[in-house]
C-alpha cells in the first residue's frame, strides 16, 4: 500500500502544527519542506516527533554537501528521514546514510535536477539508501515539467528502494501515480491549498487506498 507524504511548506511554526493536526488521520509522512525546516530548524522537528508518534517525519534538508554533519542534529531530534541531493555526489550521501544508520533512521536521494537519475539512483542504493525521491521542483512546475515519466523510468528498474514522487501531484492524478509504481506519493498544494485540507486529505488517501487494493 502506498504512502502518504504532506508536504508542510509554511514558513510559520503554529501554522504549520495546526495544519499537520488537521491532516494527520489521513497522511503517514509529514515532510518539514525545506524553506520550512530552514526558518524554523530542528524545533519543528522536536514538536512534530512529540505530537505524532504515529506519523514518519521527513526532514527535507535537500543537502549539498558535510552530509554527515548536517544531518545528525535532525536524527537525533527524531527525524525518521532526512533527504538529500542527488547532485551532491557520492561522497555527501554516504555521510548523510551514516548518520542515518547511527541513528537509526533512513534516507532519501532527492533526483531533482540530476541528469543522469537511473544512474544516480542506483549508486545511491548500492550505497545503503532507502529511498529514492523523482522530484519535479516548483520551479519546473511552473515551467510545464511533470515527474510522471520520470517516475516511470525509476520505478522499472526493480531495484530493492522505495520510490517517492512530487511535483504538482492531486485528486486527479494520484492514482495513477500509484499505479505506475509509487511506494511514497507527495502531496502539498492539494490539501493546503484547499478549502478544507482535511476533507481534500481524506479524499486522497481513499483514491491511493483504491489504487492499491
Amino acid at each position: 500500500m502506498a504512502l502518504i507524504q504532506m508536504a508542510l511548506d509554511s514558513l510559520d511554526f503554529d501554522a504549520t502544527v495546526a495544519l499537520a493536526e488537521e491532516v494527520a488521520p489521513y497522511v503517514d509522512i509529514f515532510e518539514i519542506g525545506t524553506p520550512c525546516i530552514k526558518h524554523n530548524g530542528v524545533a519543528l522537528v522536536e514538536e512534530l516527533r512529540a505530537r505524532f508518534p504515529d506519523q514518519l517525519i521527513l526532514v527535507d534538508l535537500k543537502t549539498m554537501d558535510a552530509g554527515e554533519y548536517e544531518a545528525t542534529p535532525f536524527y537525533a531530534a527524531g527525524a525518521d528521514i532526512c533527504t538529500v541531493l542527488g547532485v551532491s555526489g557520492i561522497a555527501t550521501i554516504s555521510g548523510v546514510i551514516k548518520a542515518a544508520k547511527a541513528n537509526g533512521a533512513e534516507v532519501q536521494i532527492d533526483l531533482i535536477n540530476v541528469p543522469d537519475k537511473v544512474a544516480c539512483a542506483r549508486e545511491a542504493a548500492a550505497a545503503g539508501a532507502q529511498i529514492v525521491g523523482v522530484h519535479t521542483g516548483l520551479d519546473a512546475q511552473a515551467a510545464g515539467q511533470t515527474p510522471f515519466a520520470d517516475l516511470q523510468e525509476i520505478a522499472d528498474m526493480g531495484m530493492d528502494v522505495r520510490v517517492s514522487v512530487a511535483g504538482g501531484i492531486k485528486q486527479a492524478t494520484v492514482q495513477g501515480v500509484v499505479e505506475a509504481g509509487a511506494d511514497i506519493v507527495v502531496v502539498g498544494a492539494a490539501i493546503y491549498g484547499a478549502p478544507s485540507p482535511a476533507e481534500s486529505a481524506r479524499e486522497i488517501r481513499e483514491l491511493v487506498d483504491a489504487a492499491g487494493a
